[in-house]
């Protein structure tokens, strides 16, 4: 690019408009010199483990690959298995826990169900499998998490799926509303 030739008038005219120049000595700008802003506190990490109540853990029997599953809670009605087997409760949230170890199982579990109360989930589906690769045949997840469930606070029922969402390798999981929900509707159950 070719420099402009300035003509000497309009370069002193140029120089008393613009007055009085002092040199940039760095060319770092603070945009902001107000006060910084009071750190929050951290919140804690999630306690998973706090919903589950040991004392409730009952000698459930060895359930095999095509046995059906079903609990509910004490207080509820009984045909609230009846209407979760029909699909009348909408699903909120699936997990698939195949092909994970027992304890991977449980924190997956344990993570999910923490994460779907607080998010105002009701209706749950998990995918456990049937247990076909498992020693002997035996459903190893299935017993677990029959288990699990019974002793998880926030779980009011659940059963086994229906044949399209995985039948016996799968369980619809009713589970109770958080606090901060209860007052936005009434729900009958």
């Amino acid at each position: 690019m070719r420099k402009k030739n300035i003509p000497p008038e309009d370069s002193e005219l140029f120089r008393r408009s613009i007055g009085k120049v002092e040199p940039v000595i760095t060319d770092k700008l603070l945009l902001k010199t107000g006060k910084k802003p009071k750190p929050c506190p951290a919140r804690p990490a999630p306690d998973f483990e706090a919903r589950i109540d040991i004392s409730a853990a009952a000698d459930n029997e060895e359930l095999s690959q095509e046995d059906l599953v079903s609990y509910t809670a004490a207080g509820l009605q009984k045909n609230v298995l009846k209407k979760m087997r029909q699909g009348m409760f909408g699903l909120d949230a699936e997990i698939d826990l195949h092909g994970l170890s027992s304890r991977e199982a449980r924190q997956q579990l344990l993570r999910f169900l923490y994460f779907c109360v607080e998010d105002g989930c009701r209706c749950v589906h998990i995918i456990h499998g049937k247990g076909y690769r498992s020693p002997g045949n035996r459903p190893i997840l299935k017993n677990e998490l029959n288990k699990w469930l019974r002793q998880h606070q926030d779980v009011q029922a659940f059963c086994s799926a229906s044949p399209r969402d995985g039948g016996t390798g799968a369980v619809y999981v009713l589970l109770r509303l958080a606090e901060k929900y209860r007052g936005r509707d009434n729900p009958s159950i």
